[in-house]
């Protein structure tokens, strides 16, 4: 069995019903322990102590008028998001109950987008649990981390932006790589191993890196890992079984749901579907589209029941991918939601 997502925090929880992730005081404290909210030697005595009473009791009410004796505004504010963030958590029944909640709610997404990312990171790395296949693993990164497309001689490549940002801007040596980088020295050139079927046992090792390429080319390994990831997602979360195949174009008179699976496809399937004018641009952006199928026809709205769900992923126009695993959770048409 392999452990990987060292960072994910998944270690610091525990199982509740529905192997459903739970809250526990070291999971808070780990926020606690942010530098964004860690003090540092400029902080005045009231936020050195509330500090401390934080991560002796994580769970402890913080009146505003305890935060507003705090020197520093910026550090009110960070404070103000993260206790924000911990009392959504401490309301909810799990942390897959709090981040469906947060796109359910009337009010709109409130939560800054980093919150967002470290729950779907927990959430993946606890539906993975015992998985052997690297490949669904590096898949899964795609749901909390963005990812750099680029496409030489037909191959879809998606590298981790953060990543390839790193490299582009000190070849991987931190500092001294960006001092080296101003001075127009050339760097080392660095090549991001592509994980697949023969090599896929080098992910497990370098997981918490994030320095892998998933190729994302139609009938390939890699696509076919994320296919199995989406269902996972989905049965987790709503117990529901669901069928994720990819397909190369939609040719369906019938044509009745979709779901863009990040901004770009919403956009692009929702002007396919309409019958608007799509330039070969926008379709060169359309990285793969899925037919998604229900086990049991029951859960799934009238009218809709039987039907396919039509799926999709997109790059913006500079090479991004941003999956927004939410749309899987939130816009299907289930009969309990009609």
């Amino acid at each position: 069995m392999h452990d990987f997502w060292q960072d994910s925090g998944y270690h610091l929880l525990q199982r509740g019903p529905r192997g459903h992730l739970t809250v526990t005081d070291d999971y808070l404290r780990a926020y606690f322990q942010r530098p964004e909210v860690r003090p540092i030697p400029e902080s005045c005595q009231a936020e050195r102590d509330l500090h401390a009473a934080l991560l002796r009791n994580p769970r402890e009410a913080v009146s505003e008028a305890r935060l507003g004796a705090i020197a520093d505004p910026d550090a009110i504010e960070n404070l103000q998001l993260v206790l924000g963030f911990r009392d959504r958590l401490l309301a909810a029944d799990s942390l897959e109950d709090c981040y469906m909640q947060m796109f359910l709610s009337p009010g709109g997404v409130t939560v800054p987008p980093l919150f967002i990312d470290q729950l779907v990171h927990a959430i993946g790395r606890s539906l993975l649990e015992g998985e052997t296949d690297a490949l669904r693993a590096r898949a899964a990164e795609t749901f909390f981390r963005k990812q750099q497309v680029t496409i030489n001689d037909g191959a879809i490549m998606a590298a981790d932006a953060e990543t390839v940002e790193m490299f582009a801007t000190s070849g991987g040596f931190g500092s001294l790589g960006r001092l080296v980088a101003e001075a127009q020295t050339p760097l080392r050139t660095v090549e991001l191993d592509v994980v697949n079927e023969d090599n896929a046992e080098i992910y497990w090792d370098r997981a918490s890196r994030y320095d892998t390429v998933l190729n994302l080319n139609f009938a390939g390994a890699g696509l076919d890992a994320l296919c199995r990831v989406l269902e996972s997602w989905v049965r987790h979360f709503l117990d529901v079984a669901v069928s994720i195949q990819p397909v190369q174009k939609i040719s369906d008179e019938r044509w009745v749901w979709h779901i863009g699976l990040d901004v770009e496809a919403s956009k692009l399937l929702n002007d396919l579907y309409n019958g608007v004018e799509v330039g070969e641009g926008r379709l060169a952006r359309l990285l793969s589209l899925f037919r998604m199928e229900f086990q049991d026809p029951s859960v799934v709205a009238p009218g809709i029941a039987g039907r396919p769900v039509y799926l999709a992923i997109a790059m913006t126009e500079g090479g991004s991918l941003r999956l927004k695993p939410q749309n899987l959770l939130v816009n299907l048409p289930l009969a309990e939601r009609a």
